[in-house]
């Protein structure tokens, strides 16, 4: 089903489909059934489908969300779930994307208009998501949009007050979109600066790992303090020096508001992640303890790669990379940042 160029007009042609069934998708799944009856969503296995169908709620993440399955179109087959849609929301981490499309049998989706909810970045390329479908399925970038917070899955599903940021090119396109996401307890702020807000997503998850891995080590709330707006002049400077725009303005809840929920927040799993790090655990002891993936940890190495062409100043990327790749010892490196903070 093509995308309709006059989509701003005709807002009864658009047809949504949700690939991935974690945490995210679910929330997001939950959002669009207020407003749409007919959803399509990829599941990759048919048990996952199954009961769903029968106990109408995800069986590994937020179960308390229930579902009116008969406005699900529910398959393994992601051919077939892109194919009944124009809009096609990705909400699948990054490390597992290019397994899910490896069944994809088509080679263009220039047809599509592709929504990234995914809070990182290709791992084997170094692309993020918007700059991947462009390349590999030949996507415009006026046809791509971009899902991010400051927002967690899990008090959408507790249906507590939330904000979302739903970035493309064109505004207008942007704020007709954001309506289907739109609730009593979710307001979506509408951006067009797609590159902004898609690295915030990837840097925000690092700074959070970093936050983590203080808390572990035992600093308090002072030192946290000092840590998070020093990553937020990080963040900035990466921003503003890989890519300068004009209206751009990082204090909003896009750029610096998704970095405080992460690094703060309970249910980061990326803080969580960090904090078992700076507790002594391994990586791979870590990764098997999570239930979730943490996208800082794929996100740390792509990010060191990236910045090699660029040269920024980014000391705390740099030392959770080092911890984490490196395995360098964690605290005396963050003893050594500690040092450097301002």
């Amino acid at each position: 089903m093509p995308f309709p160029k006059d989509l701003i007009t005709n807002t009864h042609d658009i047809k949504f489909c949700v690939i991935g069934n974690g945490s995210w998708a679910t929330a997001l799944v939950k959002l669009l059934l207020s407003k749409l009856d007919n959803i399509g969503w990829y599941i990759r296995n048919d048990e996952t489908i199954d009961f769903i169908k029968h106990h109408k709620h995800n069986p590994r993440y937020l179960t308390v969300t229930s579902f009116d399955v008969n406005k699900l179109r529910m398959s393994t087959d992601i051919n077939e779930v892109i194919g009944g849609a124009n809009v096609v929301i990705l909400a699948i981490p990054s490390a597992f994307l290019l397994d899910a499309f490896k069944n994809f049998t088509g080679t263009d989706l220039s047809d599509k208009f592709i929504v990234s909810a995914i809070k990182g970045i290709i791992p084997l390329s170094n692309e993020t998501i918007s700059e991947y479908f462009h390349r590999q399925y030949n996507v415009p970038y006026s046809q791509i949009g971009v899902i991010s917070g400051p927002c967690h899955a899990e008090e959408v599903a507790m249906e507590r007050l939330s904000y979302l940021t739903f970035s493309c090119k064109r505004r207008q396109l942007a704020e007709v979109i954001s309506r289907y996401f739109e609730s009593d307890y979710l307001r979506v702020i509408a951006s067009t600066d797609i590159y902004g807000v898609e690295y915030t997503t990837v840097l925000k998850n690092i700074y959070a790992i970093a936050a983590g891995i203080c808390h572990g080590l035992g600093y308090g709330d002072n030192f946290m303090a000092v840590l998070v707006s020093n990553a937020f002049e990080e963040m900035k400077r990466f921003l503003n020096s890989s890519y300068f725009s004009l209206t751009r303005i990082t204090a909003k809840s896009a750029y610096l508001g998704d970095l405080l929920v992460t690094s703060y927040s309970q249910f980061s799993r990326n803080r969580t992640f960090g904090g078992m790090i700076g507790k002594g655990y391994s990586v791979s002891a870590v990764q098997v303890e999570m239930n979730m993936v943490a996208e800082g940890y794929y996100a740390t190495k792509c990010m060191h790669e990236i910045n090699k062409k660029h040269n920024i100043a980014m000391p705390i990327a740099d030392t959770v990379y080092r911890i984490l790749y490196e395995d360098s010892p964690v605290k005396e490196e963050i003893q050594k940042l500690t040092e450097i903070l301002v």
